[in-house]
């Protein structure tokens, strides 16, 4: 499982990455991982599986 940084995962989200870094403070998606000084890591599969599942909730 290869982690990318916040900008990296924004970046092939198409978003800003103050966007994703809001979206996990307010619990939307959740990081693969949190390194020791804070920094989010992510795992672009499973990202773009948390939004998909967001998205299939918000429209029931």
């Amino acid at each position: 499982m290869a982690l990318v940084p916040t900008g990296v995962a924004a970046r092939d989200l198409g978003v800003n990455a103050t966007t994703l870094q809001r979206w996990a403070k307010a619990g939307l998606v959740k990081p693969a991982l949190v390194t020791p000084g804070g920094h989010l890591r992510w795992d672009l599969d499973n990202l773009r599986a948390q939004l998909r599942d967001a998205r299939l909730s918000d429209d029931d």
